[in-house]
């Protein structure tokens, strides 16, 4: 058995029967991560000394038949940008502060009260605004499939981290692509939540963090976890609580909107569209109402946004002490200072 490609469903359920152990499970991990991690470079803060004295002490709980909550000795990630007690944060920038952070942040709170093994964080480029592992303060993530290939991004650590079996549970944050992009390219399965649905801290409209894993199963594993409620994000919707590893839903009277063309921006691919057009039919045959729908993003809406970044990053590089703006990758710097000319900043 190599417990490294296990999904972590079936992890707990090989604890639960004494088939194996949480401390074989992670030094399983953890070999896997140090023969791949030269050549992809997907982690950051790795702690592979600590992370077995917890796989120890999650074995002595299952050994008492005693886990600490539904994830306990199950080997996780987060990404670089969700904050983890006295660790510095730098969200992929040489130019960060690397001051010590005064407390985990809700998901990786979450994560560890369920008693999941945070062995590492995973990288990012800049500030997340890139759909790559290309990063001023990390080294370059590169996608496992293929190492001349770029991961995706912004999770691009958590994207690779995942595709190369660095354990089943991995936490990415997204905006505008960033879980989606990676787990796309790393051929993985990534989500999106609903927003408000993960509560994060800071904070933040427009973000949420999310499961990225290699399996749909897992990511609903994890999501039981991740939603539970945390009143430091007052943005957070009230908690419901759900069933995540619930069966297939009833399709029947489910009113299903489909889009099939941009609007602006890149059209989909005939590969894409055909698979779209499939999944449409396959959810008419399970009794579902699907409806076309015309596009509603325009170029207007796209160059607002693109404005509202550039103008939010030039807003925070800013308070930068001096020398460390150019630090910053020289791309996003010239990106975000072309901001400084625009009205209502």
């Amino acid at each position: 058995m190599q417990p490294f490609r296990l999904s972590a469903i079936e992890l707990l359920s090989a604890y639960r029967s004494r088939r194996l152990s949480p401390v074989e499970a992670m030094a399983s991990v953890i070999a896997r991560v140090e023969a791949f991690e030269p050549h992809i470079a997907a982690t950051y803060l790795y702690r592979p000394d600590r992370a077995l004295a917890d796989a120890r002490a999650s074995e002595a709980r299952w050994l008492k038949g005693e886990p600490m909550g539904p994830l306990d000795g199950v080997p996780a990630t987060v990404k670089d940008n969700i904050a983890t007690l006295g660790d510095p944060k730098p969200v992929g920038a040489a130019a960060s502060e690397m001051a010590p952070e005064p407390a985990d942040a809700p998901p990786a709170a979450r994560l560890r009260e369920a008693g999941a093994i945070l062995f590492a964080k995973t990288t990012m480029p800049d500030y997340g605004m890139l759909s790559s592992g290309l990063s001023s303060y990390h080294a370059l993530a590169r996608n496992p499939w293929k190492l001349d290939r770029n991961p995706g991004g912004s999770s691009a650590g958590a994207g690779a981290s995942a595709a190369a079996l660095y354990g089943p549970l991995h936490v990415g944050t997204d905006i505008g692509g960033s879980i989606r992009l990676p787990a796309g390219w790393c051929g993985i399965f990534g989500l999106k939540p609903s927003a408000g649905r993960v509560p994060i801290d800071p904070a933040y409209i427009g973000r949420v963090a999310g499961p990225m894993t290699r399996d749909v199963a897992d990511a609903a594993l994890m999501m039981a976890t991740l939603s539970l409620p945390d009143a430091r994000d007052y943005s957070s919707l009230k908690y419901e609580k759900l069933n995540w590893l619930g069966g297939p839903a009833e399709l029947k009277g489910l009113e299903i909107g489909l889009m099939l063309e941009a609007g602006c921006g890149v059209l989909p691919s005939s590969q894409a569209r055909a698979a779209v057009e499939r999944a449409a039919r396959d959810f008419e045959t399970a009794g579902a109402h699907v409806e076309p729908l015309a596009p509603f993003m325009t170029q207007e809406m796209l160059d607002g946004l693109d404005h509202f970044w550039r103008t939010r990053l030039l807003d925070e590089i800013s308070a930068l002490a001096p020398g460390k703006r150019e630090t910053i990758l020289p791309f996003i710097r010239e990106w975000a200072e072309s901001a400084e000319g625009f009205s209502g900043r």
